[in-house]
């Protein structure tokens, strides 16, 4: 009797077989640059999530800001981003010291449409670079500096299957647990409640 090994796809000729091919207008979609109106995309983007990698694994990271808070150069080849408090674990930063290769999808709350962009980045301390991100009289801890190699827009039907935006329409879903409840899971005996009002409380006075 066959084993689910059995019916694992092992080459990419194998794994061509299970799907048709793109259309042409989708493989001509692909760029090397920040096209007009990839520059539209992402001023009016205030989400997007970043990938990394290094030899200790692979890290996929939400950034969030203002919309337009990632800059696009004049040429459309470089990406800045602003790296802003977080939890300070940096895994995604240090995956970037050792790897630079990174990849990005980009949201805007009720388009169904994304944008993806993939480079190389280096991470910055430049002072004159970190106060052109001056939001609040603070400075991001960092700037990502990304040259972009490839970029191309993504259809819409992930977000029209899932429903995205619609499904958040009415408010919090009831059930889905918060960071209260994620840190009473890891530390029994902290009172999820107790958590979340007080994250709420502080939570605006460290965005920046």
């Amino acid at each position: 009797m066959a084993g689910p090994e059995d019916n694992t796809i092992t080459s990419v000729e194998a794994l061509a077989t299970q799907y048709a091919q793109p259309a042409e207008r989708i493989v001509k979609s692909e760029l090397d640059h920040v096209n007009a109106a990839g520059r539209a995309f992402i001023a009016a983007s205030p989400f997007l999530v970043l990938a990394t990698g290094s030899h200790k694994g692979l890290d996929c990271s939400p950034k969030r800001d203002r919309p337009g808070f990632v800059e696009v150069s004049d040429d459309g080849r470089t990406l800045l981003i602003p790296d802003r408090r977080g939890n300070n674990k940096i895994d995604g930063l240090k995956n970037l010291v050792e790897d630079p290769r990174i990849g990005l999808i980009f949201f805007v709350p009720g388009a169904n449409e994304t944008y993806r962009v993939n480079g190389r980045a280096r991470i910055s301390v430049d002072g004159d670079l970190k106060r052109r991100f001056t939001v609040n009289g603070k400075e991001p801890a960092t700037v990502m500096v990304i040259t972009v190699e490839q970029t191309f827009p993504h259809c819409p039907k992930a977000l029209v299957r899932s429903n995205l935006w619609k499904a958040s329409s009415g408010g919090r879903p009831q059930g889905v647990p918060t960071l209260g409840d994620f840190v009473a899971a890891r530390y029994p005996g902290t009172d999820s409640a107790a958590f979340d009002q007080a994250y709420s409380e502080r939570i605006p006075n460290e965005l920046y």
